[in-house]
């Protein structure tokens, strides 16, 4: 397993956020601010090795909030 940090492009990953939040517009307020970390299955970067997905906002110093967390419902 790896998970990555993902910097660019994160709406290609918005298939599998729209899981855990339905709202195209509410995902847009924090994605690109949040740190988007995708986890695959294997070393390699494959699209079809991706299992799941999660944004992470820094509140403060002390505090970051988990905004979205989804997996592939096959896994």
């Amino acid at each position: 397993m790896r998970i990555d940090r993902i910097i660019d492009n994160k709406k290609q990953f918005l298939d599998l956020l729209l899981l855990a939040d339905e709202q195209e517009d509410m995902i847009d307020k924090y994605l690109p601010g949040g740190d988007l970390f995708a986890l695959y299955d294997d070393d390699l970067k494959n699209d079809n090795d991706l299992k799941s997905v999660c944004v992470v906002v820094t509140v403060d110093n002390q505090t970051c909030e988990l905004k979205n967390i989804a997996t592939y419902p096959e896994y």
